[in-house]
């Protein structure tokens, strides 16, 4: 007995999730929703929302029937020409980067130094810091590049 009862609530729940909806635009121009009638609303109608995958393609099809297909010898053309372009890319990127730390490190040995009225020699330390600053900040970007480049050479393979 109690089965039927909570099949009927069961069947009954989705008709009491559907609410009437109204609008109203006051003389301000003011649009107001509510759930209960207004004075002056009006009841929107809406189309109930789609809840089911399409029926015209499935979900496991990652494109259309009718998209080009490139045969395997073309792809694996492709991939070997991409791999020599990722490599050629990733032997520059390396000498940059060693080219970069060799860059901070003289750099880093070289003080940046100014004269003073008196004829001393004084350090200029925020010119120093903003220099090495960019030197380390190419360094960085260069090894971020040559991981970039591993990790796309690492997928091919």
């Amino acid at each position: 007995m109690k089965i039927r009862y909570l099949l009927a609530a069961l069947t009954v729940c989705p008709m009491l999730a559907q609410a009437e909806i109204y609008k109203a635009v006051d003389a301000d121009g003011h649009v107001t929703y509510s759930s209960t009638p207004i004075k002056g609303g009006k009841k929107i109608i809406l189309e109930p929302l789609p809840t089911s995958v399409p029926q015209g393609r499935s979900r496991a099809t990652a494109s259309p029937e009718d998209f080009p297909r490139v045969d395997r010898a073309t792809q694996r053309n492709r991939d070997d020409a991409r791999r020599k372009i990722l490599e050629s890319e990733l032997s520059s990127e390396e000498k940059l980067l060693e080219e970069a730390r060799n860059n901070l490190k003289e750099g880093e040995g070289s003080p940046e130094v100014y004269r003073g009225k008196d004829g001393k020699t004084y350090r200029n330390v925020a010119k120093y810091d903003e220099k090495i600053a960019a030197l380390k900040e190419q360094v960085e970007l260069h090894e971020k590049n040559v991981e970039a480049l591993k990790t796309e050479l690492s997928k091919l393979e």
